[in-house]
């Protein structure tokens, strides 16, 4: 399985990918919190340190990595935990917010008026009287 990149975690954690984003961060909550069945030996790492760590500072990129490190080390040690984070992981994939490349080139010509550059924007706003223009 592929590792969880930092980056989407850093998405869902802050809430940037929205409503779609909030349900898969709670799906991934919910599946590092599950305790195991009666005669499955306990986890020793579960995540649930991390999780609860970079929900706490949702923009911190180091403890996005220490999460996916704890992901990745754990789905190495439980198939039933593999086999959830990976269906979880094929879920954000599809949300496709805070993975893949951009290219933004301005050319030629005079640019009247707020000009951005990047990818996956959400809640701007502009020429709004209350908001003092773009925010």
């Amino acid at each position: 399985m592929d590792s969880i990149s930092a980056g989407l975690l850093v998405t869902l954690a802050t809430g940037a990918a929205g409503e779609a984003g909030r349900q898969l961060w709670a799906a991934l909550s919910g599946l590092v919190r599950r305790r195991p069945a009666a005669g499955e030996e306990p986890e020793p790492v579960t995540g649930e340190v991390e999780l609860a760590s970079l929900a706490e500072a949702p923009h911190d990129v180091a403890r996005a990595r220490a999460l996916s490190e704890v992901l990745a080390l754990r789905a190495e040690r439980d198939p039933w935990f593999l086999a959830g984070l990976t269906r979880w992981h094929e879920q954000a994939r599809r949300l496709g917010t805070g993975q893949g490349d951009t290219s933004n080139t301005i050319s030629g010509g005079t640019q009247n008026g707020p000009v951005l550059q990047g990818r996956d924007f959400s809640g701007i706003t502009f020429n709004d009287p209350g908001q003092g223009g773009a925010r």
